[in-house]
C-alpha cells in the first residue's frame, strides 16, 4: 500500500541514493582494508630493513669477540626500534643478552625452525606489535634475528580513516539524494508534460496531441503510441458525431410527415373512436421524438462548433423573469408552490446568447418541476455576488443519490428508477452544461435523496467576460 503512494521520482531518488551509498560503503570498506594492508606491508618492510642492517653488522664482526659483538648489537638495538631486537638460538634461548629491558620483557613468539621468515602479530603488555624473525647462520651456528615494532600508530591511522568515513555518511546521503532527485526529475520531466497534456484532452479537443521529444527512448515511443490512440479515438468520435447529426437530420422528415398525417386524420369527422385514440397516441409520441431529435441536433452542433461564439449584451435578469413567468402556469397546474426573486436593483448585463441562456434557465426550471411532487416547492433566485452572477434553482423533490451526482450532466443519464419513470430525453442537463461552458460559466448541483436538489449557475459579469 505504501509503495503505491510513493511517486516514481521519489522511488528513483531512494534507489539512486541507496545504490550510491552502497557503492560508497563498498569503496570505503575496500579502501580501509587496502590501507590496513599497505600499513602492514610498510611495517614489515621497516622490520626487514632493520634485520638487514643487523645481519650486515654481525657478518662484519665475525672475527670480533663475543663481548664486542654484544656491544655492537646492543648499540644497534638501542639506536633502532627502541631496543626491541633479539638474537635467538634454535632452541629459543638468547644468543646474546637482551639489549634492553623492553626487549627482555617483550613477549617474543616461539621460534620455528626453518628457512622462512616469520612475520607474526603479538600482544605484549597490552599493546599490539608486529614481529619479524629471520633465520641466520654465523660461524656455522644457526641463529634467528628478531625485531619488533608497535602497531598502535597504524591503528590510530585506521581509526581516523574509519571515523572520517562515518562522519561523511550524512554528507554522502544528502549528495546522493539530491543527485538522485535531480536526475529523476530531469529524466521524468517529459512524463510531467505528457501527463499535463493528457489531462487537458477531453471530448472537445481530441485533435490535441502529446508532445513528442526526439530522444529515441521509451518516453518517445509512449508519446507516439498515445498520439496514435488519440488519432483513432478522434476518428471514431467524429464518426459517431457525424452519424448522430445525420441520423437526427434524416429523421426530421419522416417524423414531420407522420405528424401531419396524424393531425389530418384527427381532423376528419369520419375517424372512428379507436382510430382517433391511435392517431392521438401517434401524435403524442411524434412530439416526444421531435423533442429528442432537436436535442440531439443541438448537441451535435455543439460538438462540431467552436466554444467561442458571437455574443451580445443582454439583460440576464429579464431572461430569468420571462422564463419564470412562462413557467408559472405549469407550476399552478401541477400544484407546486413556485417563487422567483431577482435580488438586485440594477440591470444585470452579461455577454451571451439570449436564446441559449433562456433555454438553460428553462431546462433547470422544467427539471425541478418534473421531479417535484404536488404540494412541493420550487424556487428560482438570481443574486449579484461580488465577483459573479449566481442563479439557483432549488426544489423539494425526490433528490439525487450522491453516487449519481458526478454523472448527472452526462448524455442520456437517468439517475435511478424513480427518475427514469419521469418523461424526458435525458439530454436536457447535458445541453444546459454545454450552454454554461460556452458562456464561461459554472453549472453545479447539490442534492439529498427525498429532500430536494439545488442547481447553481454562476456567470461572470460583462467586464470580466470581455477580458
Amino acid at each position: 500500500m505504501l509503495k503505491r503512494q510513493i511517486s516514481i521520482s521519489l522511488r528513483l531518488t531512494i534507489w539512486f541514493g541507496l545504490m550510491f551509498f552502497s557503492g560508497w560503503v563498498l569503496f570505503g570498506t575496500a579502501m580501509w582494508f587496502n590501507l590496513k594492508r599497505t600499513l602492514t606491508a610498510e611495517r614489515r618492510q621497516t622490520l626487514a630493513r632493520r634485520i638487514d642492517r643487523l645481519q650486515d653488522l654481525l657478518h662484519k664482526n665475525q672475527q670480533a669477540t663475543d663481548d664486542d659483538r654484544f656491544d655492537d648489537f646492543r648499540d644497534f638495538a638501542r639506536a633502532t626500534g627502541n631496543g626491541l631486537s633479539e638474537v635467538f638460538r634454535a632452541d629459543g634461548s638468547r644468543a646474546y643478552p637482551s639489549p634492553s629491558s623492553a626487549a627482555e620483557r617483550f613477549a617474543w613468539p616461539l621460534v620455528k625452525v626453518g628457512d622462512e621468515e616469520q612475520f607474526v602479530h603479538v600482544e605484549s603488555q597490552g599493546q599490539p606489535y608486529w614481529t619479524l624473525i629471520r633465520p641466520f647462520s654465523i660461524d656455522r651456528e644457526r641463529l634467528f634475528l628478531a625485531a619488533a615494532a608497535p602497531e598502535a600508530a597504524n591503528r590510530v591511522l585506521l581509526h581516523q580513516f574509519l571515523r572520517g568515513l562515518l562522519e561523511s555518511v550524512p554528507i554522502f546521503i544528502v549528495l546522493s539524494s539530491v543527485g538522485g532527485y535531480w536526475i529523476s526529475r530531469r529524466a521524468l520531466s517529459p512524463v510531467d508534460e505528457i501527463t499535463a497534456t493528457a489531462r487537458s484532452i477531453s471530448i472537445h479537443n481530441l485533435s490535441d496531441r502529446l508532445p513528442v521529444s526526439n530522444t529515441g527512448d521509451e518516453l518517445q515511443r509512449l508519446a507516439e503510441t498515445c498520439n496514435g490512440m488519440l488519432e483513432r479515438l478522434e476518428s471514431a468520435v467524429g464518426q459517431i458525431k457525424q452519424f448522430t447529426a445525420d441520423a437526427s437530420h434524416e429523421l426530421r422528415g419522416p417524423l414531420s410527415f407522420t405528424r401531419v398525417v396524424a393531425e389530418v386524420a384527427l381532423k376528419r369527422p369520419t375517424t372512428d373512436p379507436i382510430s382517433y385514440r391511435a392517431f392521438d397516441d401517434i401524435l403524442e409520441e411524434v412530439a416526444k421524438a421531435s423533442v429528442l431529435i432537436e436535442d440531439m441536433l443541438t448537441l451535435a452542433r455543439a460538438d462540431f462548433e467552436s466554444q467561442e461564439r458571437a455574443f451580445e449584451e443582454i439583460d440576464l435578469g429579464m431572461i430569468v423573469r420571462d422564463a419564470c413567468e412562462m413557467a408559472s402556469p405549469h407550476a399552478e397546474a401541477k400544484g407546486i408552490s413556485f417563487n422567483f426573486s431577482i435580488r438586485t436593483d440594477q440591470v444585470i448585463t452579461v455577454l451571451g446568447d439570449s436564446l441559449c441562456l433562456r433555454r438553460l434557465v428553462w431546462i433547470l426550471i422544467d427539471n425541478a418541476f418534473k421531479y417535484t411532487d404536488r404540494a412541493g416547492a420550487v424556487e428560482v433566485c438570481l443574486v449579484q455576488q461580488p465577483d459573479c452572477l449566481e442563479l439557483t434553482v432549488s426544489d423539494t423533490g425526490i433528490g439525487i443519490a450522491e453516487k449519481d451526482l458526478p454523472y448527472i450532466f452526462n448524455r442520456f443519464f437517468r439517475a435511478d428508477v424513480s427518475r427514469s419513470e419521469t418523461e424526458g430525453t435525458g439530454l436536457g442537463l447535458a445541453i444546459a452544461k454545454w450552454i454554461s461552458d460556452v458562456h464561461h460559466g459554472i453549472l453545479s448541483v447539490e442534492s439529498q435523496v427525498a429532500q430536494g436538489t439545488i442547481f447553481t449557475f454562476t456567470m461572470p459579469f460583462l467586464d470580466e467576460t470581455r477580458e
